[in-house]
């Protein structure tokens, strides 16, 4: 799609150009960036994205990496970024530059699971780094790993104890969601005082060669719709995620841009968080779906278009380099 099919004389998507690049950079001082599906696909760098990471590194930028993975601890994600060629802090000491959906999780419930009398724990309907995260905080958490049917037939699955003293279901992505989970889940937030919070809404991950998989959202609407509740979202376009990496980078949001894939998870975070935004071709959204948001008359699907688009965030290098 050419450049002006992606909106009318208004629109706010253009291609992002050598010259506009540089224009754009010379007022930024952080970029941050979504993982999957801007910077790789499953285990293989996109082209010339780590050259871009170097240059912009080069140029005194600050990079942070926002995921709605939840699938990795962030000290896991870093060593993914070092292990690709994208650089970053290597350092025993040194801050990871990631922040992920587990990690924020654990931020969050530590918050809310703070003003709970006597001993506190969620269920985590996900994986062990999630469950790694919240126990780095000092949250102990149960439920992580398979759970299969016990029992012939509903009434026996409802007898199965449950574990005492949780005060949150936790539902990331889990590739062990079972009904049995699902069934207890159901139970467990039966009390009023049982927190449901989802690590995000991602329908679908994408992966090498075009491929996807089922994302979280799948397993975070299943669990809204059996226990009746609207789960707390910790990842994008949630402000909460942002809110984690403002307060460690101190942000400014005017001179700082989100760079994605995802119409409605990194480029409508970043518009509402009142950043510059940048969408990649690379992953999940095309620019079929920013013209059908800007010609639509919702107006939360208006908020979903770029500042500017790329077929690559290697078309930034021209403007880095020399």
């Amino acid at each position: 799609m050419a450049e002006a099919e992606a909106g009318g004389d208004d629109a706010r998507c253009v291609r992002l150009n050598a010259e506009r690049a540089q224009a754009l950079l010379a007022d930024v001082d952080t970029l941050l960036f979504d993982c999957d599906g801007v910077l790789w696909r499953g285990e293989t760098a996109v082209p010339g994205a780590p050259e871009t990471l170097t240059a912009l590194r080069a140029r005194g930028k600050r990079l942070g990496f926002i995921t709605n993975n939840s699938s990795k601890t962030r000290e896991a994600y870093a060593e993914k970024l070092r292990r690709l060629g994208f650089g970053g802090p290597a350092g025993p000491g040194d801050s990871p530059e990631v922040f992920g959906t587990a990690y924020c999780t654990a931020l969050y419930l530590r918050q809310r699971l703070t003003g709970f009398s006597g001993p506190q724990r969620p269920t985590c309907w996900a994986s062990a780094a999630l469950a790694a995260e919240l126990e780095a905080v000092g949250v102990a958490c149960v439920g992580v790993g398979p759970d299969p049917l016990q029992g012939d037939g509903p009434g026996a699955w409802l007898d199965v104890p449950l574990e005492p003293d949780v005060r949150a279901v936790v539902v990331g992505f889990d590739p062990h969601f079972s009904y049995m989970k699902l069934t207890k889940a159901v139970r467990y937030l039966q009390q009023p005082s049982c927190l449901l919070v989802g690590t995000n809404m991602d329908n679908r991950l994408p992966l090498e060669n075009g491929r996807f998989i089922a994302g979280t959202g799948c397993l975070v609407r299943a669990v809204e719709m059996a226990a009746e509740r609207q789960a707390d979202i910790i990842g994008k376009p949630s402000r909460f995620i942002f809110d984690c990496v403002s307060q460690e980078y101190g942000i400014n949001p005017e001179r700082t841009v989100m760079v994605g894939d995802r119409l409605d998870t990194d480029i409508l975070l970043g518009v509402s968080c009142g950043l510059k935004t940048i969408l990649t071709l690379t992953g999940v959204s095309s620019l079929r779906d920013v013209k059908s948001n800007q010609e639509s008359d919702c107006m939360s699907k208006r908020k979903m278009v770029p500042d500017f688009y790329v077929d690559s965030i290697a078309d930034l290098l021209p403007a880095l380099q020399g």
